[in-house]
C-alpha cells in the first residue's frame, strides 16, 4: 500500500473532521492532505506527490469497484445460480451429454437400414455346403433390414474418485427386424409376419477403473480382443456385406464374418489395458469359457485368455495402425477328448492422403469358422484347423468414398473319418465387395453396395449368391 494510504489510515479522526467541513467537490482524503499541508506538516513537494498518488489510487479503486459490480449477479441471478449450484447440472464440453455433480454422462447412438436384394443359388445336390454363407433358395429374396450393425444406444458415466478414473458403460443394440413373440435372444432368426416385434441385444455392460500412469481394468461384458480390430476396420461394418438369411432376416447381416475373420463376439471378461507407450498399447484378459456349438458336450473348468497389442504412428503423413492378437482356451468334453482352442491374428491399416488400405490374416486350431465354436471339432472332439484373410481399400474424395474388398475363411477336416462323415463340410467361404458412400451430413452416410459370396465344400460342392444393398446409417 502506498504512503498516502498509510497516512490516511492513521488519521481517521482528521478525515472525519475534514469530511464535515470540506467543499462538496473534494474527497475526504484530499481535504485531509490539504489540512496537513496548511498546518505545515507536509511540505509543498510532499503534498503534491501524495495528492497525485492518492488520486491515482482512488481511480484504480473506482475501476475495480465498477468491475465487481458488473460481475455481481442480481438477486434473481443469485437465486438462479444457487439453484443451478445445488443441482450441479451443466452441458458437457463435447459430445451429447451432461455433467451431474461429479459425474459426466454421455450418450451415443446409431440407426441404420438397408434394402437388400439377394439372388440366391438354386438348391441341388451340388450346391449343398454345410456351413456355407452363400444363400441357397428357390427364389430371390428382398428385405428391409439392418446391416452388419444393428442400431445402438450407449450410455457412459465417468467420474474421478480418490485419484481413480471410474466409469460405467451400457450398450443396447435394438434391430429393426422382427422376431417371434417370446423369442429368446435378439439374434434368433427373424420372423417377417404381422404382430412380430424387434429384439434388443444388450451387448455391453461393464465397469472400468484406472489411472493414466497405471492403465485400466475392465470388468463386465464387452467386445473380445481376438479378432476385434478385424471387424472394427472392415468397410462392411457400416453396410451389409454377405446378407446371411435374407428371407427372414435376423438382427444383422454377416458383413465379413466367416469370409475373412472369425467373429470376435461380446463376452464376459476381466481385462487390463496398459497406458499408451509412444503409440504401443497392450490388453490382456480372462474370459468366460465358451462351449462348442457343434462338437461334444463340455463342462469347462478353465477360463479363456485373450490378448492384443496395437501400435499407432505417423510416418511422414502416413498414418499406421498395426495389431496382433491371440486367444486360447482349454475345453473339457464329457467324452474325455479334451482339446485346446487357440488362434493368432495380425493386421495393418495404412492411410496416405485420401486412401486407406487394410490387410488382415488369422490362423487357428479348435476355434472353428464364422463364430467361435462353430465346427471347431469333429464328432469325436478332435480340433479342426482354420485360417483366413481379407484385403480392402477405401478412397475418400470430399463427401464421396469408393471402396472394395476381398476375403475368405477356410476350414480343414481332421482326418479321413471326418471327411467321410461330413463330405460337404465347408472348405472355403469367400466374398468380394464393391461399395460407394456419400456423406450427406456429418451424421448421415448413404451407402450402396454389391456383394458376391461363394461357399465351397470339401467334396466339390459350390454355392454362390449375388446381393445389392442400398440404404444409410446415422451416428450421433
Amino acid at each position: 500500500m502506498k504512503v498516502s494510504r498509510m497516512i490516511l489510515s492513521g488519521s481517521a479522526a482528521l478525515g472525519a473532521l475534514a469530511l464535515a467541513i470540506a467543499p462538496a467537490h473534494a474527497s475526504p482524503g484530499e481535504n485531509l492532505l490539504k489540512r496537513l499541508h496548511e498546518k505545515g506538516i507536509l511540505t509543498d513537494e510532499e503534498y503534491t506527490e501524495l495528492l497525485a498518488d492518492y488520486r491515482a489510487d482512488e481511480a484504480a479503486d473506482a475501476e475495480a469497484m465498477a468491475s465487481m459490480q458488473a460481475a455481481t449477479p442480481t438477486p434473481m441471478q443469485s437465486a438462479e445460480n444457487a439453484l443451478d449450484s445445488s443441482r450441479m447440472v451443466k452441458m458437457t464440453d463435447s459430445g451429447i451429454g451432461l455433467e451431474v455433480g461429479p459425474a459426466t454422462i454421455k450418450f451415443a447412438g446409431s440407426v441404420n437400414g438397408f434394402y437388400v436384394h439377394d439372388n440366391a443359388d438354386t438348391p441341388s445336390a451340388t450346391t449343398s455346403v454345410v456351413g456355407g454363407v452363400a444363400n441357397v433358395g428357390d427364389n430371390n429374396s428382398s428385405a428391409i433390414r439392418n446391416g452388419l450393425l444393428p442400431g445402438f444406444l450407449t450410455v457412459s458415466v465417468t467420474t474421478q474418485q480418490e485419484g481413480w478414473d471410474v466409469g460405467a458403460f451400457f450398450g443396447m443394440y435394438p434391430g429393426i427386424n422382427s422376431t417371434a413373440w417370446g423369442a429368446l435372444g435378439a439374434n434368433n432368426g427373424g420372423q417377417p409376419t404381422a404382430l412380430a416385434t424387434s429384439g434388443i441385444d444388450f451387448r455391453q455392460t461393464y465397469m472400468t477403473f484406472g489411472k493414466p500412469s497405471l492403465g485400466t481394468i475392465k470388468i463386465g461384458r464387452d467386445i473380445g480382443l481376438f479378432g476385434s480390430d478385424a471387424i472394427l476396420n472392415d468397410i462392411t461394418l457400416l453396410s451389409s456385406g454377405t446378407p446371411g438369411g435374407n428371407v427372414a432376416p435376423g438382427n444383422t447381416t454377416l458383413g465379413r464374418i466367416g469370409v475373412g475373420y472369425i467373429y470376435t463376439d461380446f463376452q464376459p471378461q476381466i481385462t487390463y489395458t496398459t497406458p499408451n507407450f509412444s503409440g504401443f498399447q497392450a490388453s490382456v484378459g480372462v474370459f468366460q469359457p465358451l462351449s462348442s456349438l457343434t462338437g461334444p458336450a463340455q463342462a469347462n473348468s478353465s477360463p479363456g485368455f485373450q490378448g492384443k497389442l496395437t501400435y499407432d504412428g505417423d510416418f511422414g503423413g502416413v498414418a499406421t495402425h498395426l495389431w496382433a492378437g491371440g486367444i486360447t482356451q482349454k475345453h473339457d468334453t464329457l467324452t474325455g477328448m479334451d482339446y485346446t482352442g487357440k488362434g493368432l491374428d495380425l493386421g495393418a491399416k495404412v492411410t496416405a492422403g485420401p486412401v486407406a488400405v487394410t490387410g488382415y490374416w488369422y490362423t487357428a486350431k479348435g476355434l472353428g469358422t464364422t463364430v467361435l465354436g462353430l465346427f471347431d471339432t469333429d464328432a469325436d472332439g478332435k480340433p479342426r484347423e482354420s485360417d483366413g484373410f481379407y484385403v480392402q481399400a477405401l478412397a475418400t474424395f470430399g463427401k464421396l468414398s469408393v471402396g472394395g474388398s476381398y476375403g475368405e475363411s477356410s476350414l480343414d477336416h481332421t482326418d479321413a473319418d471326418d471327411a467321410a462323415a461330413l463330405p460337404n463340410l465347408v472348405e472355403t467361404n469367400s466374398s468380394y465387395v464393391g461399395q460407394l458412400r456419400y456423406g450427406l451430413t456429418p451424421w448421415v452416410t448413404l451407402i450402396g453396395e454389391y456383394v458376391h459370396s461363394k461357399a465351397e465344400a470339401h467334396n466339390g460342392n459350390e454355392a454362390e449368391s449375388d446381393a445389392i444393398a442400398l440404404g444409410g446409417i446415422l451416428f450421433f
